[in-house]
Protein backbone atom coordinates (compact mmCIF):
# COMPACT_ATOMS: atom_id res chain seq x y z
CA UNK A 1 0.00 0.00 0.00
CA UNK A 2 1.29 3.44 -1.24
CA UNK A 3 -0.31 6.53 0.89
CA UNK A 4 0.97 10.09 0.61
CA UNK A 5 3.65 10.78 2.99
CA UNK A 6 7.04 11.01 1.78
CA UNK A 7 8.65 7.98 2.95
CA UNK A 8 12.39 8.54 1.88
CA UNK A 9 14.78 10.51 0.12
CA UNK A 10 17.19 9.40 -2.74
CA UNK A 11 21.33 10.36 -3.20
CA UNK A 12 23.04 9.20 -6.12
CA UNK A 13 26.78 8.79 -6.33
CA UNK A 14 27.82 7.60 -9.25
CA UNK A 15 26.45 3.85 -9.73
CA UNK A 16 24.74 3.48 -6.54
CA UNK A 17 21.89 4.88 -5.29
CA UNK A 18 20.96 5.64 -1.14
CA UNK A 19 17.95 4.95 -0.06
CA UNK A 20 17.41 6.97 3.24
CA UNK A 21 14.17 6.32 4.77
CA UNK A 22 11.95 8.69 7.17
CA UNK A 23 11.74 7.55 11.00
CA UNK A 24 8.14 7.53 10.57
CA UNK A 25 8.31 4.29 8.57
CA UNK A 26 9.27 1.88 11.26
CA UNK A 27 10.95 -1.32 9.25
CA UNK A 28 11.15 -0.10 5.62
CA UNK A 29 15.21 0.05 5.46
CA UNK A 30 15.33 -3.88 6.56
CA UNK A 31 12.50 -4.92 4.38
CA UNK A 32 14.33 -3.55 1.65
CA UNK A 33 17.54 -4.95 2.36
CA UNK A 34 15.85 -8.28 2.78
CA UNK A 35 14.49 -7.95 -0.25
CA UNK A 36 17.34 -6.51 -2.27
CA UNK A 37 19.37 -9.29 -0.99
CA UNK A 38 16.97 -12.15 -2.15
CA UNK A 39 16.47 -10.96 -5.42
CA UNK A 40 20.20 -10.91 -5.70
CA UNK A 41 20.47 -14.44 -4.92
CA UNK A 42 17.22 -16.04 -6.55
CA UNK A 43 16.25 -13.50 -9.04
CA UNK A 44 19.23 -11.72 -10.03
CA UNK A 45 18.85 -8.61 -12.62
CA UNK A 46 15.20 -7.72 -11.90
CA UNK A 47 16.23 -5.01 -9.37
CA UNK A 48 18.99 -3.10 -8.21
CA UNK A 49 21.92 -4.69 -6.23
CA UNK A 50 22.12 -4.43 -2.32
CA UNK A 51 25.54 -3.06 -1.88
CA UNK A 52 25.64 -1.74 2.02
CA UNK A 53 22.92 -1.23 4.97
CA UNK A 54 23.19 0.41 8.22
CA UNK A 55 19.90 0.58 9.94
CA UNK A 56 18.32 3.52 8.78
CA UNK A 57 19.53 3.75 4.90
CA UNK A 58 19.82 1.02 1.77
CA UNK A 59 23.44 1.57 -0.92
CA UNK A 60 22.14 -0.13 -3.78
CA UNK A 61 23.43 0.04 -7.43
CA UNK A 62 21.63 1.89 -10.40
CA UNK A 63 19.86 0.37 -12.98
CA UNK A 64 18.81 1.58 -16.25
CA UNK A 65 15.68 2.64 -17.54
CA UNK A 66 12.51 4.78 -17.29
CA UNK A 67 9.87 4.73 -15.24
CA UNK A 68 6.64 4.30 -16.84
CA UNK A 69 4.37 6.40 -15.06
CA UNK A 70 3.69 9.23 -17.38
CA UNK A 71 4.70 7.57 -20.66
CA UNK A 72 2.82 5.81 -23.02
CA UNK A 73 2.36 2.34 -21.68
CA UNK A 74 2.00 0.13 -24.85
CA UNK A 75 0.97 -3.55 -25.00
CA UNK A 76 4.69 -4.74 -24.99
CA UNK A 77 5.32 -2.61 -21.81
CA UNK A 78 2.62 -4.37 -20.29
CA UNK A 79 3.27 -7.67 -21.01
CA UNK A 80 7.13 -6.85 -19.55
CA UNK A 81 6.06 -5.63 -16.72
CA UNK A 82 3.80 -8.71 -15.76
CA UNK A 83 6.46 -10.81 -16.72
CA UNK A 84 8.86 -8.89 -13.85
CA UNK A 85 6.17 -8.88 -11.52
CA UNK A 86 5.08 -13.00 -11.94
CA UNK A 87 9.02 -13.83 -11.67
CA UNK A 88 9.09 -11.67 -8.81
CA UNK A 89 6.27 -13.71 -7.08
CA UNK A 90 7.84 -16.76 -8.07
CA UNK A 91 11.22 -16.15 -7.47
CA UNK A 92 11.92 -17.23 -4.15
CA UNK A 93 11.59 -21.39 -2.89
CA UNK A 94 9.48 -22.19 -0.87
CA UNK A 95 11.74 -22.85 2.39
CA UNK A 96 13.16 -18.91 1.73
CA UNK A 97 9.48 -17.69 1.08
CA UNK A 98 8.31 -19.41 4.71
CA UNK A 99 10.85 -17.06 6.60
CA UNK A 100 9.43 -13.89 5.18
CA UNK A 101 7.96 -11.57 7.56
CA UNK A 102 4.35 -10.97 6.21
CA UNK A 103 4.46 -7.81 4.06
CA UNK A 104 2.28 -4.70 5.42
CA UNK A 105 -0.92 -4.08 4.49
CA UNK A 106 -2.21 -7.55 3.67
CA UNK A 107 -5.83 -7.62 3.27
CA UNK A 108 -6.77 -7.49 6.74
CA UNK A 109 -4.89 -4.93 7.43
CA UNK A 110 -5.98 -2.63 4.42
CA UNK A 111 -10.07 -3.77 5.84
CA UNK A 112 -9.14 -2.53 9.57
CA UNK A 113 -7.63 0.86 7.93
CA UNK A 114 -10.77 1.45 5.62
CA UNK A 115 -13.10 0.45 8.49
CA UNK A 116 -11.21 3.07 10.64
CA UNK A 117 -11.09 6.17 7.75
CA UNK A 118 -15.57 5.00 7.07
CA UNK A 119 -15.96 6.20 10.64
CA UNK A 120 -14.45 9.47 10.05
CA UNK A 121 -15.63 10.21 6.37
CA UNK A 122 -16.49 13.90 5.70
CA UNK A 123 -19.51 13.92 2.52
CA UNK A 124 -17.46 14.67 -0.84
CA UNK A 125 -20.09 14.19 -3.19
CA UNK A 126 -22.79 12.50 -4.08
CA UNK A 127 -21.30 9.51 -5.93
CA UNK A 128 -18.39 9.40 -3.57
CA UNK A 129 -20.94 8.91 -1.32
CA UNK A 130 -23.01 5.86 -2.78
CA UNK A 131 -19.31 4.22 -3.64
CA UNK A 132 -18.65 4.79 0.38
CA UNK A 133 -22.39 3.15 1.33
CA UNK A 134 -21.79 0.29 -1.17
CA UNK A 135 -18.26 -0.74 -0.55
CA UNK A 136 -18.99 -0.89 3.47
CA UNK A 137 -21.77 -2.99 2.79
CA UNK A 138 -19.90 -5.41 0.47
CA UNK A 139 -16.81 -5.35 3.38
CA UNK A 140 -19.14 -6.30 5.99
CA UNK A 141 -19.93 -9.34 4.44
CA UNK A 142 -16.54 -10.17 2.92
CA UNK A 143 -13.96 -12.76 3.74
CA UNK A 144 -10.82 -13.27 1.97
CA UNK A 145 -10.80 -17.42 2.73
CA UNK A 146 -8.04 -19.14 1.60
CA UNK A 147 -9.57 -20.27 -2.24
CA UNK A 148 -6.91 -19.11 -5.24
CA UNK A 149 -3.74 -18.29 -3.02
CA UNK A 150 -1.06 -18.70 -4.53
CA UNK A 151 2.24 -18.15 -2.05
CA UNK A 152 4.09 -15.41 -3.63
CA UNK A 153 7.03 -13.17 -2.54
CA UNK A 154 5.40 -9.26 -2.77
CA UNK A 155 6.85 -5.93 -3.77
CA UNK A 156 3.91 -4.41 -1.48
CA UNK A 157 3.93 -1.33 -3.58
CA UNK A 158 2.10 -1.17 -7.08
CA UNK A 159 3.33 2.41 -8.28
CA UNK A 160 3.57 2.34 -12.21
CA UNK A 161 6.99 4.29 -11.11
CA UNK A 162 8.29 1.30 -9.94
CA UNK A 163 7.97 -0.54 -12.93
CA UNK A 164 11.56 0.59 -15.25
CA UNK A 165 11.68 0.03 -18.86
CA UNK A 166 15.03 -0.14 -20.41
CA UNK A 167 14.25 -0.59 -23.81
CA UNK A 168 13.73 -4.10 -24.00
CA UNK A 169 12.54 -5.54 -20.18
CA UNK A 170 11.13 -3.83 -17.32
CA UNK A 171 12.96 -4.07 -13.74
CA UNK A 172 11.58 -2.96 -10.32
CA UNK A 173 12.38 -0.85 -7.72
CA UNK A 174 11.20 0.19 -4.05
CA UNK A 175 10.83 -2.55 -1.85
CA UNK A 176 10.26 -1.47 1.24
CA UNK A 177 6.99 -2.70 1.81
CA UNK A 178 8.10 -5.99 0.81
CA UNK A 179 7.54 -9.34 2.06
CA UNK A 180 5.31 -12.65 1.80
CA UNK A 181 1.90 -13.00 0.36
CA UNK A 182 -0.16 -14.09 -2.58
CA UNK A 183 -0.31 -13.95 -6.26
CA UNK A 184 -3.58 -12.62 -6.79
CA UNK A 185 -3.36 -10.38 -3.87
CA UNK A 186 -0.24 -8.80 -5.62
CA UNK A 187 -1.56 -8.67 -9.01
CA UNK A 188 -5.12 -6.78 -7.44
CA UNK A 189 -2.54 -3.65 -5.64
CA UNK A 190 -0.96 -3.64 -8.59
CA UNK A 191 -4.18 -3.38 -11.30
CA UNK A 192 -5.93 -1.04 -9.05
CA UNK A 193 -2.94 1.55 -8.02
CA UNK A 194 -4.30 5.16 -8.92
CA UNK A 195 -1.00 5.64 -11.15
CA UNK A 196 -2.46 2.76 -13.55
CA UNK A 197 -5.39 4.74 -15.21
CA UNK A 198 -5.34 7.92 -13.54
CA UNK A 199 -3.07 8.82 -16.94
CA UNK A 200 -4.38 6.32 -19.02
CA UNK A 201 -5.85 3.18 -18.72
CA UNK A 202 -3.30 0.46 -18.32
CA UNK A 203 -5.42 -2.95 -17.77
CA UNK A 204 -2.39 -5.17 -16.08
CA UNK A 205 -4.17 -8.45 -15.18
CA UNK A 206 -5.12 -10.00 -18.00
CA UNK A 207 -1.77 -10.35 -18.80
CA UNK A 208 -0.88 -12.54 -15.48
CA UNK A 209 -2.34 -15.72 -16.92
CA UNK A 210 -4.10 -16.71 -13.76
CA UNK A 211 -5.98 -19.73 -12.81
CA UNK A 212 -9.69 -19.51 -12.35
CA UNK A 213 -9.50 -19.51 -8.38
CA UNK A 214 -6.53 -16.59 -8.51
CA UNK A 215 -9.31 -14.75 -11.02
CA UNK A 216 -12.15 -14.81 -8.55
CA UNK A 217 -9.65 -14.14 -5.57
CA UNK A 218 -8.15 -11.05 -7.94
CA UNK A 219 -11.51 -9.28 -8.18
CA UNK A 220 -12.03 -9.90 -4.37
CA UNK A 221 -8.79 -7.76 -3.40
CA UNK A 222 -9.16 -5.36 -6.53
CA UNK A 223 -12.74 -4.32 -4.49
CA UNK A 224 -10.94 -3.85 -1.63
CA UNK A 225 -8.23 -1.82 -3.23
CA UNK A 226 -10.36 0.28 -4.97
CA UNK A 227 -12.27 1.16 -2.16
CA UNK A 228 -8.67 1.49 -0.17
CA UNK A 229 -7.72 4.18 -2.54
CA UNK A 230 -10.97 6.36 -2.71
CA UNK A 231 -10.74 6.90 0.83
CA UNK A 232 -7.33 7.79 -0.03
CA UNK A 233 -8.30 10.28 -2.86
CA UNK A 234 -10.73 11.82 -0.59
CA UNK A 235 -8.06 13.05 1.30
CA UNK A 236 -6.61 15.23 -1.31
CA UNK A 237 -5.56 18.52 -1.06
CA UNK A 238 -8.12 21.17 -2.84
CA UNK A 239 -5.49 24.00 -2.78
CA UNK A 240 -2.84 21.54 -4.37
CA UNK A 241 -3.94 18.36 -5.77
CA UNK A 242 -1.59 15.20 -6.24
CA UNK A 243 -3.92 14.31 -9.20
CA UNK A 244 -6.17 15.62 -12.07
CA UNK A 245 -9.19 16.97 -11.38
CA UNK A 246 -12.07 14.39 -10.81
CA UNK A 247 -9.91 11.85 -9.99
CA UNK A 248 -11.91 11.23 -6.64
CA UNK A 249 -15.10 10.61 -8.96
CA UNK A 250 -13.40 8.37 -11.35
CA UNK A 251 -12.00 6.29 -8.28
CA UNK A 252 -15.93 6.58 -7.12
CA UNK A 253 -17.04 4.92 -10.16
CA UNK A 254 -14.22 1.89 -10.05
CA UNK A 255 -15.80 1.40 -6.74
CA UNK A 256 -19.22 1.18 -7.78
CA UNK A 257 -18.16 -0.57 -11.20
CA UNK A 258 -16.68 -3.15 -9.37
CA UNK A 259 -18.98 -4.18 -7.16
CA UNK A 260 -21.55 -4.24 -9.96
CA UNK A 261 -23.51 -1.19 -8.29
Amino acid sequence: MTDHRHTHELVQEGDLITKRYADGKPGAAEREWRALTLLAEHAPGLAPEPVAFDGRSVTMTRIDGLPMRGTEVRAEHVAAMAEARARLHAALPYGALRDVPVRPWSNTAVAGWIRRRAAAWQPRGPQAGKAVDEGLRWLESWSPGESGVTPAFGAGDGNLANFLWDGSRVRLVDFEDAGRSDVAYEVAEVAEHVSMWVDGEVEIASAFGLSPQEERRTREHRRLHALMWLFLLSCDSLESPRNPPGTLERQAERVLAGLGA
